[in-house]
């Protein structure tokens, strides 16, 4: 994996649970690196149960006009 542009100050990585507002039932965990975004739903399994974006790729996706994303 390339060196990252980015950095945290502090720690590496930094994991949220995520849950559901109306039943506080867990849907998954959302873990924020300097250079990914990952995502694990909740029960996930197996070698590589995250799923990820770059950081970059995020970015440009976030700012893509045909995308309704507010601020």
């Amino acid at each position: 994996m390339p060196a990252s542009r980015y950095k945290f100050l502090e720690q590496e990585a930094y994991d949220h649970e995520i849950g559901n507002a109306e039943t506080g039932a867990a849907v998954g965990t959302l873990r924020v690196k300097p250079s990914t975004v990952l995502w694990k739903p909740k029960g996930a399994k197996g070698k590589t149960p995250w799923f990820s974006v770059d950081l970059d790729e995020l970015t440009e996706w976030i700012k893509a006009k045909k995308y309704r994303v507010s601020r």
